[in-house]
């Protein structure tokens, strides 16, 4: 080995130890609040706190390590690879796409419609349970949410934060007309879906010349807006107790899934009493619906509608040059997205039987935005894997009881969820700044149809 080579493994060296110190000290700083101190009451209802320090040490070893080991041997094996493509001629994006690429969505599809199937293999009837409702319905939903919300943000440009009101006028209208007028889900769902939109063009109209943070803050502000309406106008929404006894979405009106309905599934059906066959039925229904969501988005990205909402995005002043209306093309971008949240809200609230303020708080709108950002605005396909890895995520710390073993009996892994959300959101945007899927294909092109590298486009709209 010559000695420039081990002087410069001395130096990586030393700046990887140097780099870990320094993670080693934000991470103390950082958690020594939220770990290294714990309250709790005691036994006469006094708040007192006691100190973690062996957890907080957990925290900070792993902070440091882990970045050590980034600076010393992840980032210039990267580096050492990337030189040597480049090198080679090898181009960042290649149209050479592999099996399992090229038919990904097809595998993709395939394993979501026999997901239930197996999990009712291979779990029992009532033991599917767990996976088809908290992990299937639950993640799509976040998936549909995310499509909805990518019409506006990652076509259009706008930033919107208060994408959850929408989510919230489709449930609560749902509810309160199906306990008011007794209408019917397939009639409630279309129905709720129109009055999302409806406010979605309301929203749209007073920010028509507003951009960036000021588009930001005022969104934020319709959202809360929304939520605070829904907790003070007792006389209709019911408060903070929310609306309960929402009616189950039938079987295309010919059997019910209610206990006591003469038609119900499952005495039609000869099968045993479970309301696993309710969310089964639900899983298939909500995966319709993101498929109508994703067949809508890549139809309407491919018009000149679509067209308009990229050219938004990427130059309003040049947008407004060639002539397109600006607003009529923010407006319908608003009401679209709005609609799909409405859809949404509508599934939610026939899902969950109730309702209330809090399941509508900014952070859901978040968590939405999150996922879009870190899927890549505009890739379909990588906001889908964004929610799984994020909603799926969350949902298996539930399952994760060994942590204990590492972290003390003590240790609730669900508690620190949005710790570890942020942790995988910063992994992320470090690695892969341009979201998971870092490439797109435009939907103009001339001659011919290529891949656009992420270096090569806006940052945020890979």
């Amino acid at each position: 080995m010559s000695q420039a080579s081990t002087s410069e493994n001395s130096g990586l060296m030393s700046k990887a130890l140097k780099e870990a110190l320094f993670a080693g000290a934000m991470a103390f700083g950082l958690f020594l609040l939220y770990v290294g101190i714990e309250t709790y009451q005691n036994i006469n209802n006094q708040l007192v706190w006691r100190t973690r320090w062996g957890l907080l040490a957990i925290f900070v070893i792993v902070a440091a390590v882990s970045r050590f080991i980034v600076v010393a041997f992840v980032k210039p094996h990267l580096d050492k690879r990337k030189l040597a493509k480049a090198k080679a001629g090898v181009p960042e994006v290649s149209d050479e796409q592999g099996f399992f690429h090229k038919h990904f969505l097809k595998i993709a599809l395939v394993a979501l419609l026999v997901y239930p199937i197996v999990s009712v293999m291979l779990a029992g009837t009532q033991g599917s349970l767990k996976y088809v409702d908290n992990f299937g319905i639950q993640i799509l939903i976040y998936v549909m949410l995310a499509w909805g919300l990518n019409i506006v943000v990652g076509l259009a440009g706008l930033l919107d934060l208060g994408y959850v009101a929408f989510y919230a006028v489709g449930a609560y209208s749902y509810a309160l007309l199906s306990e008011h007028f007794g209408l019917s889900f397939w009639l409630l769902l279309p129905l709720s879906g129109i009055l999302a939109a409806f406010w979605g063009i309301i929203l749209g109209f007073p920010v028509l010349r507003l951009r960036g943070d000021y588009l930001a803050i005022v969104t934020l502000a319709f959202g809360e807006i929304i939520r605070l309406v829904l907790i003070n106008w007792t006389d209709v929404t019911k408060g903070t107790f929310g609306i309960s006894g929402i009616p189950k979405a039938s079987f295309f009106g010919i059997w019910s899934f209610d206990v006591g309905a003469a038609n119900n599934f499952t005495k039609a059906w000869g099968l045993s009493m479970s309301s696993a066959y309710y969310k089964i039925f639900l899983f298939y229904l909500i995966l319709a619906l993101c498929m109508l969501t994703a067949y809508v988005s890549i139809k309407l990205r491919r018009m000149p509608i679509g067209r308009a909402w990229e050219a938004l995005r990427e130059d309003e002043i040049a947008c407004r040059s060639l002539g397109i209306n600006t607003v009529t093309t923010k407006l319908t971008a608003f009401a679209i997205g709005a609609m799909f949240g409405g859809f949404a809200g509508a599934f939610f609230a026939t899902r969950q039987g109730f309702v209330s303020p809090e399941s509508f708080v900014f952070l859901e709108s978040a968590v939405i935005l999150a996922i879009v950002v870190l899927g890549g605005m505009g890739s379909l396909t990588g906001i889908a894997i964004a929610a799984v890895v994020m909603v799926g995520g969350t949902e298996l710390l539930r399952e994760m009881e060994f942590l204990k073993h590492v972290f003390g009996p003590d240790f609730t892994p669900e508690l620190y969820r949005m710790l570890l959300f942020g942790l995988a959101m910063i992994t992320v945007m470090v690695f892969k700044p341009r979201g998971l899927v870092g490439s797109r294909q435009p939907t103009a092109f001339l001659k011919e149809r290529k891949a656009v590298s992420g270096s090569f486009t806006k940052e945020g709209h890979g």
